[in-house]
């Protein structure tokens, strides 16, 4: 951990134990995409549409921890601020805190054991006295003073809590990270988790702890017991026999009323449910429940029996709505499907009708589908929602080939079960709407980014000997590596998953068991194979003599793998579908209508050629001002841009070292209004970076 002396300034004087007033709350950015309700929305309004234009650098800020030479970090942070003190993560994932004036460094820590990461934030309590930094980073939740970044030593053990601790079932793995901010209730810390999405995935149950002693305070189980409500929904032993339905995405508070909304992922395994037949509950959900106690007050299912990863992916917003002529408090949650589903906060009855859709589509062998699936009538899909051999791009490479392809393919409707044949996801598995989620006004107008870019997959047989059988590291890569990193050992095309041919020209076998182990970035950690099938899968990763066999023992109740993420790019490094690739929609959730739609970042050699703007792939969320603003970087051109937001025109734009993957915050200090995003890059075939950027007016 290292400290820097600071000049005693008005925002800083607090750390030094000075009685000070602290700053309007709407002058902070106090929490997880700025306030409870996840709006993404700041009252301040200095900078405004006839000024943005004239927005400098006012500092930047060097985190540490980026791989510059294979680009494989990312910085997925939405700092906060709190009286002039801007909390964050760094590219190699330790947290900080730096002057938000002057992004001078206060603190950074230095953890050690923080595998398997990526972070999205930190949270922030204080009962007034004590001021508390909540990070999640490997398994660990720690807590750390918020004035000098040391742990709090009477928090858990010596200042964290083993998160994988209560979760654990027979058979399953070690890997669990809270890598999205969590939730305050009074004196309590309401935490989800990322697990494993394979069928060796630990629970995902939803927990709550006391911020003072990091003592466990109520558990809400995701997966029913017997005899709980929803153990209908599931064979019996459930919890025993199946993971995930995990609160992965992040979630909402309503502290007026006591309740916390949290939207859950899909049931482990994540495209084949044949060895868990029925609805799932409470996987796929928006659940409400007690903030206090866990309790469940409501839920609602956003897709039934799960076999195509479409849980929800980012935290749902609370916002007030005009409806049939009322002001109604209502709960929204954006999905993958580029669905919205809009649900009065108290009840959880939907304000628009939302019909159990039949989908008659054949499955593969075993698998039982739902019958019914919701879609919402209202609001309108931010999204296109089928793709055929009329929506690929005019100026596409090879289209007499894919239209070939394509006619062989399983495409044209939502909800069409993976089978032996090229299915198509559209969009794609991981949206439409993705993890920076959508923000909101007080006017209940949303603004949601999404990505139109179509993915294709199938399901294959899965070839395990049996434990008596030898089995091979190349047999052993199939089975745990080649759904994301190719069967080829190539990897996908926009670097999301990399190649791992010739990875001894880059890695020692040594560190390539210490990735296994522990995991890195979005990988899991792999710590629940024996030691002798990750050292025959090294041996195949790193062309070590002969491809020998081991004796392996065996267990799967799933017949399938699938063949991977593969987002269709042409020949020529685009995708093939008809712009726009990327998209920032206004959604009027008073009438369920949209206001307006753009394309979200650019190709700029496509420009050159006369292309209008084709939009692009992109991750990260908005940012909404009282001033009529949106900010929002998330496309991979590099670019940090401010919308009107009454209809959608570009402001103002500038370059970033590296492709904000993030979402802006806003804040001021001394009367001064700023912007700042974290520059990560690291996905899409872009560089990664370290810097924190903020801006202001001169």
């Amino acid at each position: 951990m290292k400290l820097i002396p600071i000049l005693l300034s008005g925002s800083l004087a607090a750390l030094c134990g000075f009685a000070l007033v602290t700053q309007p709350a709407d002058q902070n950015w106090p929490e997880y995409n700025g306030d409870g309700s996840r709006s993404h929305y700041s009252a301040l309004n200095q900078i405004t549409r006839d000024n943005v234009a004239q927005l400098k650098v006012a500092w930047t800020y060097a985190s540490g921890g980026a791989d510059t030479v294979r680009n494989r970090t990312q910085m997925q942070c939405n700092p906060i601020v709190v009286d002039g003190i801007l909390y964050g993560v760094s590219a190699g994932i330790q947290a900080f805190a730096v002057d938000a004036a002057t992004g001078r460094e206060i603190w950074k820590t230095n953890l050690q054991d923080n595998g398997g990461t990526l972070s999205r934030g930190v949270t922030y309590w204080s009962d007034g006295r004590e001021k508390r930094i909540f990070f999640g980073a490997g398994k660990y939740m720690h807590a750390f003073n918020a004035t000098d970044g040391s742990l709090v030593p009477t928090f858990g053990e010596n200042g964290r809590i083993n998160l994988k601790n209560g979760i654990e079932r027979p058979g399953s793995d070690d890997y669990v990270t809270s890598n999205t901010p969590n939730t305050i209730y009074k004196n309590l810390l309401i935490t989800g988790a990322r697990v494993n999405e394979s069928e060796t995935a630990l629970l995902g149950d939803v927990r709550a702890y006391d911020v003072r002693t990091g003592k466990l305070v109520w558990t809400f189980r995701t997966i029913p017991a017997k005899g709980e409500f929803g153990a209908e929904t599931w064979p019996a032993n459930a919890r025993e026999n199946f993971g995930g339905a995990n609160a992965w995405a992040g979630m909402a508070i309503d502290r007026s009323r006591g309740i916390v909304y949290i939207p859950t992922g899909s049931a482990a395994y994540d495209f084949y449910g044949g060895n868990r037949p029925g609805s799932n509950l409470f996987a796929n959900c928006l659940l409400a429940l007690d903030a206090a106690t866990g309790k469940r007050l409501w839920h609602y299912q956003l897709v039934h029996h799960d076999i195509w990863d479409r849980d929800p992916p980012c935290p749902p917003n609370l916002v007030t709505v005009t409806h049939k002529g009322k002001r109604v408090d209502a709960v929204v949650q954006v999905t993958k499907q580029g669905y919205v589903f809009v649900l009065d906060r108290a009840t959880g009855k939907p304000l628009f009708p939302i019909k159990e859709t039949a989908f008659h589509f054949p499955a593969i062998g075993g698998e039982q589908v739902s019958a019914t699936q919701p879609i919402p009538t209202l609001p309108v899909p931010f999204t296109r929602q089928t793709f055929n051999a009329t929506d690929f791009n005019s100026f596409v490479a090879d289209r007499d080939s894919l239209v070939g392809l394509l006619a062989k393919a399983k495409t044209g409707s939502a909800y069409i079960p993976i089978t032996s044949s090229m299915t198509i996801f559209y969009p794609g598995t991981d949206g439409g709407a993705q993890w920076g989620g959508a923000a909101t006004d007080p006017e209940g107008i949303m603004y949601v980014p999404a990505k139109e870019i179509p993915v294709y997959t199938s399901l294959v047989k899965k070839d395990i000997p049996k434990s008596s059988a030898g089995v091979t590291g190349a047999q052993l890569y199939q089975l745990h590596c080649a759904a994301c990193h190719g069967a080829d050992k190539m990897g996908n095309h926009d670097g999301s998953y990399p190649s791992l041919a010739n990875l001894e020209k880059r890695l020692k076998p040594a560190q390539i068991e210490t990735i296994l182990q522990n995991g890195r970035g979005m990988m899991p950690s792999f710590a629940h194979i024996s030691d002798a099938e990750k050292k025959s899968i090294i041996a195949f990763l790193t062309n070590q003599g002969r491809n020998e066999s081991i004796t392996i023992n065996a267990k799967t109740q799933l017949p399938y793998q699938h063949t991977g993420y593969n987002r269709w790019y042409d020949r020529a490094g685009y995708p093939v579908s008809q712009p726009p690739w990327g998209t920032l929609t206004a959604v009027d959730l008073n009438t369920g209508q949209r206001k307006w739609q753009v394309p979200l970042g650019e190709y700029k050699e496509l420009t050159a050629k006369g292309i209008p703007p084709t939009g692009t792939d992109n991750y990260g969320g908005p940012l909404v001002t009282a001033s009529g603003l949106i900010f929002i970087a998330a496309s991979r051109d590099e670019q940090f841009r401010a919308f009107d937001k009454e209809t959608g025109k570009i402001l103002w734009e500038a370059a970033l070292p590296a492709a904000g993957y993030a979402s802006a915050s806003t804040y001021s200090v001394n009367g001064r209004q700023y912007v700042v995003i974290a520059c990560g890059g690291g996905k899409l075939n872009t560089k990664s970076g370290d810097r924190y950027v903020a801006f202001a007016l001169p």
